[in-house]
């Protein structure tokens, strides 16, 4: 590395200082004079801070000029985020107690434990209460379906009593009717008979045949009368009275059907409630490490806490396979489309280093919001071998190789200087710097990898802009007042900026 030496320029001569600094006899004009040289002074750095420093500083005459020697090297291109360790198959323990339960006593994360071994108490008053409800709800419907099934047994039985009884006993009656009305009629019939005969010999009068007459057209009356009440019998009376009893028995039914549905679902609500008041203490059901599962970003501590509400079907515990690890980082949406499955990656943990690759990469990102910054990144899996010794929680570094460049020319960013011309830097020449126009290709924000306009050997300036006037002034120029020196200039490909940034390995 190059370093020039300037000569040190002072700004201003300092005033002498008198002889006694003590003195209390000094006069008001000697305070006065050294206030003046002080105030020449500031007036004369400022001016020549006018001068020298336009906008930009000028190029520093003091310091060495830091340079850079352009060599061939191997060029990792990685992307650096942090992660947590876990497990790719988990054993969900969740909460089997309809509702919201409160959460009594809970195991402590990281606990090895045995089958049978008690995970989660959760409170059990409200099941409790719920059990004596449903079990009085459950007596009352039972007693309620016994007596609608009673109205049901004598439903059915109306309507046989009905058409071997109480009809029967009607239409007998109807027809005894009938019969006497029938003989009543013969009788007068016979009566009005003979009386027109004795009226023949004179021993009857008019008026008696008349009288005799009346009574065979009561008695005609009458047995149509009886005709008439067995007719509507059979065919109305008896269809009504059927349709009635038949109409109660179904209601009967109806009536036994819903009462013993409630019972049934009664019974199964008091029978669930007890089933669940085994559920609230949750054992373990297989030997293993238990766990809490992750809380959401923006909170601080587990939702699994005694005193918790917990809901049904909430994931409670969790216990992982320790022998299926994996690391699951954030990757920033910026370089998220260079991240594909089966890319390298070195696990960093507390006690080791492993070998990993790019399992899965998440179509959607995840959710982004103040407790993220607003920074958008998607979950990327990072699969792990299967050693000894890893546990879920373990604070892992991951850095995935996104690009490796072989026998590259490679050129520092701090190097480089964006222009409206393109993309430039100066190398350092006996004659001076020597302003040269770049083509470069990728990028991890520390290094560039340069396609044209340096060649190996060369000494390029860092932080041209600190040394370099032509570099300050170029950086000044409004876009429509420049024209690019070249076709080819200012054609730079870089790699998407992720916001951290890729970290840098020259592999010899």
């Amino acid at each position: 590395m190059a370093i020039d030496v300037l000569p040190e320029i002072h700004l201003c001569p300092q005033p002498s200082r008198p002889q006694q600094r003590g003195d209390q006899q000094s006069s008001s004009a000697v305070r006065w004079w050294r206030l003046g040289i002080l105030g020449l002074c500031l007036v004369a750095a400022f001016m020549w801070a006018a001068v020298r420093l336009p906008g930009v500083s000028h190029p520093r005459e003091t310091g060495p000029v830091q340079t850079h020697t352009m060599t061939r090297e191997n060029l990792l291109v990685t992307i650096t985020e942090q992660g947590t360790l876990e497990s790719s198959d988990n054993t969900d323990i969740k909460c089997r107690v309809r509702g919201e339960s409160t959460v009594n006593w809970v195991i402590e994360g990281g606990t090895m434990v045995k089958p049978g071994d008690e995970l989660v108490r959760l409170d059990t008053l409200a099941l409790e209460d719920a059990i004596a409800e449903r079990t009085k709800f459950a007596h009352a419907t039972r007693s309620g379906a016994e007596r609608y099934r009673a109205d049901v047994a004598r439903a059915e039985l109306a309507v046989p009593e009905y058409l071997e009884g109480r009809y029967r006993s009607q239409l007998m009656t109807l027809e005894k009717d009938l019969a006497l009305a029938e003989s009543n009629l013969l009788t007068a019939q016979n009566m009005l008979r003979h009386a027109a005969m004795m009226a023949q010999r004179g021993y009857v009068s008019e008026l008696e045949i008349e009288e005799r007459k009346f009574a065979v057209t009561q008695a005609e009356l009458f047995v149509k009368s009886k005709k008439l009440d067995i007719d509507v019998l059979t065919n109305f009376s008896k269809k009504m009275e059927l349709e009635t009893l038949n109409g109660n028995l179904n209601a009967a039914k109806a009536k036994l059907a819903a009462e013993e549905e409630r019972a049934k679902m009664d019974a199964i609500r008091r029978d669930l409630a007890i089933e669940e008041l085994q559920y609230c203490t949750i054992k373990a059901e297989k030997s293993g490490m238990v766990i809490y599962p992750s809380a959401a970003q923006w909170k601080d501590v587990p939702e699994i806490e005694e005193g918790a509400t917990v809901h049904m079907d909430q994931v409670l515990l969790l216990m992982p396979d320790l022998s299926k690890m994996q690391v699951k980082v954030g990757i920033h949406e910026s370089v998220i489309e260079r991240i594909k499955p089966g890319l390298e990656a070195k696990v960093t943990l507390p006690d080791r280093t492993l070998d990993g690759k790019v399992h899965s990469v998440s179509s959607v990102t995840r959710p982004a919001g103040w407790w993220t910054g607003n920074v958008v990144k998607y979950d990327t899996i990072i699969e792990l071998p299967s050693v000894g010794g890893l546990k879920p929680g373990m604070s892992a570094e991951v850095k995935v190789l996104i690009k490796r460049h072989a026998d590259v020319l490679t050129i520092p960013v701090t190097a480089v200087v964006e222009t409206a011309k393109g993309d430039f830097c100066w190398v350092q020449t006996p004659q001076g710097f020597e302003r040269r126009s770049l083509q470069l290709g990728d990028t991890d924000d520390t290094f560039l990898v340069v396609e044209g306009g340096l060649q190996e050997g060369d000494e390029v300036v860092i932080n041209p802009l600190a040394y370099v006037e032509e570099a300050q002034s170029e950086v000044l120029k409004p876009l429509n007042d420049t024209e690019p020196l070249n076709p080819d200039a200012g054609k730079s490909v870089t790699a998407s900026e992720p916001p951290a940034g890729p970290e840098v390995e020259h592999d010899d």
